[in-house]
């Protein structure tokens, strides 16, 4: 009994320092020019959580200022056990301390019934008609490596998009518009006196119509387009708390259409963010750095939506070439275990935060 209390304690004093190197990495993004570049490396690092990126990034960047790593942005990160798939070994002492979400198997006869859910043990087989479903129930420490932290069987290399001043990536308009269109929604190119206050788009949830301005270059009428479309999937008469605080809902839109843009090769500088500490700030009620952490994960969350929805030529999303999703799946905890250092973060791809049963947000 006293081991395993002693391992408790250790766990959770691991995860109490990757939290406080989380809070620490989010009250370093006090401007846009920050906010932008977290939001870039996010797109590249999509498949994991937005608390989990932020902590890749400080730690990679910590291991490249002290020359352990080759490059200040990681190329490609996973587990020992997806590594060790792809004939890979990752060296010890190399890895970055993520959170990785445990998850339970719960089944129930009528799911419409929050208390008839029970929990499956390990192995156990759901009873005839009973529908399964997996929940998040806690979270441990585990590690994860980048490609240059590890050696052995060479990887295969993603395309890169190849983009001209102002072109837009091949078939990224047509992908953006079926997806607002499936949503109800008629996109219009429409000249700018059209369009109110001389914005470059506009979203009408009354009339369901998205404009987007003629007169711009592709790559502006693209960015535009993801920019509503973020308004569409997050901010509609159904998102209240959005809606009433607009200078965030305007931060959300912007950081999906940079996602967007980021994970098609394009140049995402002249992207404008407002200062992140005034906007988070200017939410009544509300812990400014809370209110970073949950507009980061809702912004991934629905860029990641957004991206794999379009048949386009994309940047990684931070897993190996090699890597499917499906072997993520399978790679992640069922149940916590003693110890888990090879343990990956499986990507959540609902466009809402994750959270354990406690409330906390991973």
């Amino acid at each position: 009994m006293a081991t395993r209390e002693a391992a408790q304690r250790a766990r959770n004093a691991k995860l109490d320092a990757l939290e406080e190197r989380i809070m620490r990495s989010v009250e370093e993004l006090v401007s846009g020019d920050d906010w932008r570049r977290a939001m870039e490396f996010a797109a590249r690092f999509r498949s994991r959580s937005f608390n989990n990126t932020l902590l890749i990034w400080a730690q990679h960047l910590e291991a490249y200022e002290q020359g352990r790593v080759p490059t200040p942005t990681p190329m490609w990160v996973a587990g020992f056990n997806d590594w060790k798939k792809l004939g890979r070994w990752a060296e010890a002492g190399g890895g970055y301390e993520i959170r990785s979400p445990v998850r339970v198997r719960f089944a129930t006869t009528t799911p419409k019934d929050p208390a008839s859910w029970r929990r499956l043990p390990k192995g156990e087989r759901p009873r005839p008609g009973e529908v399964v479903q997996r929940r998040i129930v806690s979270v441990v420490p585990a590690h994860v490596w980048d490609v240059s932290r590890t050696h052995g069987a060479d990887l295969p290399e993603l395309p890169s998009p190849k983009l001209l001043t102002g072109q837009a990536p091949e078939g990224l308009w047509d992908g953006l518009a079926s997806q607002t269109e499936s949503l109800g929604y008629e996109v219009l190119r429409m000249p700018v006196e059209s369009i109110s206050r001389g914005a470059n788009g506009s979203t009408d949830f009354e009339t369901r119509q998205v404009l987007v301005r003629a007169d711009m270059d592709p790559a502006a009428q693209v960015k535009t387009l993801a920019h509503e479309l973020g308004h569409v999937r997050m901010h509609g008469p159904n998102q209240q708390e959005a809606r009433l605080h607009r200078g965030i809902g305007e931060v959300e839109a912007e950081s999906v259409a940079l996602m967007v843009g980021a994970a098609h090769g394009m140049d995402t500088s002249d992207y404008t963010i407002p200062y992140v500490a005034g906007w988070a700030a200017n939410v009544d009620g509300k812990d400014p750095i809370q209110v970073i952490r949950d507009t980061g994960e809702r912004v991934r969350r629905t860029a990641a939506h957004v991206l794999d929805q379009l048949d386009t030529i994309q940047v990684g999303n931070g897993n190996p070439v090699s890597l499917r999703v499906a072997d993520l799946e399978r790679s992640a905890p069922e149940e916590a275990p003693a110890r888990s250092p090879q343990i990956t973060h499986l990507p959540d791809r609902e466009p809402q935060v994750a959270r354990t049963q406690d409330g906390r947000a991973l």
